[in-house]
């Protein structure tokens, strides 16, 4: 008989404080989630030092919390995988250093996770993953286009020069005087316009997978102060329409045509951005037509940051004899590619 895996994962990289535990790589039996968003949002953004202190409160019970809904003890987990980077230095290293005094006082393997390798592994939480394959990452911070041709091995094609897909829906959406986080109201908000607002779509050079949305971001602004020194109103809705379909143009078409480069069988979508319902339909559609591709689009509790995504990456990882020792540190700035 083959022993179950169960592998603890710890997620501090932002404004959740997650611990999860996962069974064979594939079944969650916990994933507890201590959200921030009601802290932060007063200041229309994360503010790091709060974040930090808010892990300091929140990482011993959520952590106790997960091992009570998993009904299982310490001495049953395999390893401890903890989120290394990218994020907020300051919020890593509440993860990283509560996963190394477990890891220490429970004599448990220490496994190093990129965050944005989680966000890719949530989707093998929902189905298994096929090789190659290539995902689909917008996030807050990142967006990118990674091809993948076996378990652990991560080749970022594409990836923004500047403002991420999820940083320029908040700052739209703070101009358009919406709360934080500003995506999902602009995403919502979208759904009863009209995209009739000629806005930019950045391409770049020919054949580039890479993206920008900054000059996307500076022509919403734009629009909106030359309409009010003017006098004119423009439609909030119309606007967010218009804004929302020159990003998913840009990220479905160039995703599109990675595929065909690529040659891949699967096509994962992973990050915060994933939950938008435009992006989401846009995927859907243009894959529709191809029966030969396999779309997969994470539920929305997995889109968003969380620890069942870093314990399914920590799960690989481990099985690949990655080891962290105690002296793993924060690394803010982690290339993905360093993993391969």
């Amino acid at each position: 008989m083959i022993k179950d895996q169960w592998i603890m994962g710890i997620e501090t990289s932002c404004d959740e404080t997650a611990v999860a535990i996962i069974k064979n790589g594939r079944e969650i039996v916990a994933n507890v989630v201590a959200s921030q968003i009601e802290s932060h949002k007063r200041f229309g953004g994360v503010v790091p030092e709060i974040a930090s202190r808010h892990h300091v409160e929140q990482i011993t019970i959520v952590t106790e919390e997960a091992l009570k809904q998993a009904n299982i003890s310490f001495a049953e987990i395999d390893a401890i995988a903890v989120t290394e980077g990218p994020g907020l230095v300051g919020a890593l290293l509440i993860g990283v250093n509560a996963a190394k005094a477990l890891a220490f006082a429970e004599n448990k393997p220490l496994v190093p996770v990129h965050h944005i390798a989680g966000h890719i592994y949530a989707n093998r939480l929902v189905t298994e993953m096929k090789f190659p394959l290539l995902a689909l990452v917008v996030s807050g911070g990142h967006t990118e286009l990674v091809y993948m041709k076996e378990h652990g091995h991560f080749e970022v094609i594409g990836e923004t020069r500047d403002d991420a897909a999820g940083e320029a829906y908040d700052k739209v959406a703070r101009t358009l005087n919406m709360p934080y986080p500003g995506g999902p109201h602009i995403d919502r908000l979208a759904q009863s316009g009209n995209p009739t607002i000629n806005l930019p779509r950045a391409w770049l050079e020919e054949g580039s997978y890479d993206f920008s949305f900054s000059g996307l971001k500076s022509a919403v602004i734009n629009t909106v102060h030359n309409a009010e020194q003017r006098g004119e109103v423009i439609a909030p809705e119309d606007l967010a329409a218009s804004f929302q379909e020159s990003v998913i143009e840009v990220l479905v078409t160039k995703t599109e045509r990675a595929v065909t480069e690529y040659g891949v069988e699967q096509v994962l979508v992973a990050g915060g951005v994933a939950a938008n319902k435009g992006l989401r339909q846009a995927l859907e559609k243009v894959f529709s037509k191809n029966p030969g591709i396999e779309l997969v689009i994470p539920p929305l509790s997995l889109c968003t940051d969380n620890a069942a995504m870093i314990a399914a990456a920590g799960s690989v990882m481990f099985e690949k004899g990655i080891r962290a020792n105690l002296t793993l540190n924060a690394n803010p700035g982690l290339d993905i590619e360093l993993y391969n």
